[in-house]
């Protein structure tokens, strides 16, 4: 009887995040990802050779004589950027910047590689998906047009080397890494191995020759960055670029940063001529901005993105439901959130929201996931349910809980803070905020509460028809 050849231990990997298994599948079993398990050959237990040691070209020094010098940072020209940076970009570094397809990942670029090099620096823009006459039209439109900013439209990872070779660039723009193939790995260009060899090899020039690169990056349909997820490890920082298209604004969120806050974030706005930075976004996403006319179903609060308090504008719309079961539609703010807050109102604060239809939504595109809004939230429903306007300048932060009980927020004062600054003059809080609020000016009036219902009464939200 012939043998049944064993199949070899942990023959085959995921190359997406290296999980192993004793024969192939189709779908990873741990990052449940289709076609990406290959066989990786048979894998000892134990090394066949012992590993000779090789004597560095460098001896390794205490920590205390390394000159700090070489990795100080420098600024790109866009302010936003440098935020969510940290102060700029460090020699070495590599950065990839991953967001959809039509967000503004180009322009962006575009504009930060023309103030670099508007800056006396020598800049690389190195396009796969475009032509250089395209960029330059762009550029034009940007009025990002500079002697020491230059274009290269290639594909193949070898040519790129060669021009930053010849060039010699303080600042590398890759758009993009999908587009990008080499001879040395195998598969056609954007696959996972032609991905992760070209982000190698940009990784040790970068090092080797102290380098700034940045790499534009693709996502998938559910919007983590396409490609292996060892990409992610390989370079400094990661940034997502957020926005919706049908919006002008957008936003530069640090994921990954090696040299300064994973929290921070940047806000940019999308016009004719470019993208633009927007220092004080808050006139964004409110249309009242502490002004002296409120209508019924309208509510400010303050929500924090990373370290920056952002004002937001809830607007809410009750009406009589001629439908068996009433809409619940909701804009900027997430539908589950919202669903078991109109559940709290009419259960704790006897609010008649079982037959009405209920509308959500945020001013200027603006995306809440804070729980912070919860209470203004309820405020806008409450509100449009009894046709009652809060009062001008009035904003509300606070957290609700299924008892209807109002819990304490992460930063207050500075919320507060930022309210204050564009003119509101009523701050809602949770119960106990109040000593976090430090001296506040005579004009600010702080109202404390220890529960949504209590909040709904200070305005007359409760009772009546």
């Amino acid at each position: 009887m012939p043998r049944t050849k064993t199949p070899t231990r942990d023959a085959y990997v995921c190359s997406e995040c290296g999980w192993t298994t004793a024969k192939w599948v189709g779908r990873c079993g741990e990052c449940q990802q289709w076609g990406t398990v290959v066989e990786q050959g048979a894998r000892s237990g134990s090394l066949q050779r012992p590993i000779q040691p090789i004597v560095p070209g460098h001896q390794a020094v205490p920590i205390s004589e390394v000159r700090g010098e070489a990795a100080h940072r420098t600024v790109t020209g866009v302010g936003e950027l440098d935020r969510v940076l940290g102060g700029g970009l460090v020699p070495g570094a590599v950065v990839l910047l991953a967001g959809e397809p039509g967000v503004g990942k180009s322009t962006l670029l575009l504009e930060v590689a023309a103030a670099w090099a508007q800056r006396g620096r020598r800049t690389l823009y190195v396009t796969g998906e475009e032509s250089t006459a395209q960029v330059r039209m762009r550029a034009e439109r940007t009025g990002g047009l500079s002697d020491e900013l230059f274009l290269a439209a290639e594909n193949d990872l070898a040519t790129v080397l060669g021009h930053v070779e010849h060039v010699g660039p303080s600042l590398l723009v890759v758009d993009s890494v999908q587009t990008m193939q080499t001879d040395a790995a195998d598969g056609a260009a954007g696959g996972v191995t032609q991905v992760r060899e070209v982000t190698s090899a940009l990784v040790r020039v970068a090092k080797l020759r102290h380098l700034a690169v940045i790499i534009v990056g693709h996502v998938t349909k559910d919007g983590s960055i396409a490609g292996p997820r060892t990409l992610e490890h390989l370079v400094d920082v990661v940034l997502s670029f957020e926005g919706d298209r049908h919006s002008g604004f957008r936003m530069v969120r640090a994921t990954k940063n090696r040299f300064g806050a994973a929290d921070e974030v940047g806000c940019f706005e999308m016009r004719e001529n470019g993208i633009v930075e927007v220092p004080d976004p808050s006139g964004l996403f409110t249309s009242t901005s502490g002004g002296e006319q409120s209508v019924p179903g309208t509510c400010i609060t303050v929500t924090v993105e990373g370290r920056r308090p952002l004002l937001a504008e809830i607007q809410s719309l009750v009406a009589q439901s001629p439908l068996q079961i009433p809409r619940r539609t909701n804009h900027g703010v997430d539908s589950s959130r919202v669903a078991m807050l109109t559940a709290v109102l009419e259960r704790r604060a006897a609010q008649p929201l079982g037959s009405k239809d209920v509308y959500v939504s945020t001013v200027g595109g603006a995306r809440v996931v804070d729980p912070a809004a919860d209470l203004a939230i309820a405020m806008a429903i409450a509100s449009a349910t009894r046709d009652i306007a809060l009062p001008p300048a009035m904003m509300a932060v606070g957290e609700i809980g299924l008892a209807g009980e109002l819990r304490r927020v992460p930063g207050a004062s500075r919320r507060v803070a930022e309210a204050i600054r564009l003119g509101f003059r009523t701050v809602l809080v949770p119960a106990g905020s109040e000593d976090e609020l430090g001296h506040l000016p005579g004009t600010v009036r702080v109202l404390g509460v220890g529960s949504v219902r209590a909040g709904l009464e200070l305005f007359g939200l409760v009772g009546g028809r």
